[in-house]
């Protein structure tokens, strides 16, 4: 198996890392490679979108050919997963600042977005969530996003306060938390799971 990061910017060795901890505890075989060249996406099992500032990942992924690479492994039913900026991307809608800094949507994810919704880089905190079919989870949030409006075909995974910080639909799984930053695999072990077809 081998799964992308995308690195271009944000927390790119963390995702590394992490996910092939959780390879190695789900007794998988395979590769995890960051990448920034067109062509690797497209040869990949799954795909990971880390935090970061999601314009400016918006602008290098929408000027080579990494986007529509990620469109094509969800087309295919391969995983795809977003996290804090990433999760924007993924978002078929933003709000007032996506539009503001037109920033362009992968539209993978039938939720509409709000950056920031937690207020600013200082404003960051780690909280337990209960994330469905797993459990109580650490979670960081950093400028963090969430979705606050999800479609049908959108199962909620994880909630905090009156957002919705997790979300699934089909192959495509957003977090408005970074994941990558804890010890914890289980979240980087079920986005596997989803490649293990």
């Amino acid at each position: 198996m081998k799964i992308a990061v995308v690195g271009v910017q944000g927390d790119v060795e963390e995702h590394v890392l992490i996910t092939k901890k959780a390879m190695k505890k789900l007794g998988m075989g395979g590769e995890v490679v960051a990448t920034r060249r067109s062509g690797v996406v497209s040869k990949s099992d799954g795909v990971i979108i880390p935090g970061g500032e999601s314009t400016t990942i918006s602008r290098l992924i929408f000027r080579d050919t990494v986007a529509s690479e990620i469109l094509q492994l969800a087309n295919e039913g391969k995983p795809v997963m977003g996290t804090c900026a990433g999760l924007i991307l993924l978002s078929k809608y933003g709000d007032e600042q996506v539009r503001k800094t037109d920033t362009r949507l992968l539209e993978l994810l039938d939720v509409r977005v709000k950056r920031n919704a937690f207020g600013r880089q200082r404003e960051s905190f780690q909280t337990v969530l209960h994330f469905k079919g797993i459990g109580e989870v650490d979670a960081v949030f950093i400028r963090a996003p969430a979705i606050v409006d999800a479609g049908k075909e959108v199962d909620i995974l994880a909630t905090f306060e009156n957002y919705v910080v997790a979300a699934k639909q089909n192959n495509v799984l957003g977090l408005a938390f970074h994941p990558e930053l804890t010890n914890d695999t289980r979240i980087h072990e079920y986005f596997l799971k989803m490649a293990d077809f």
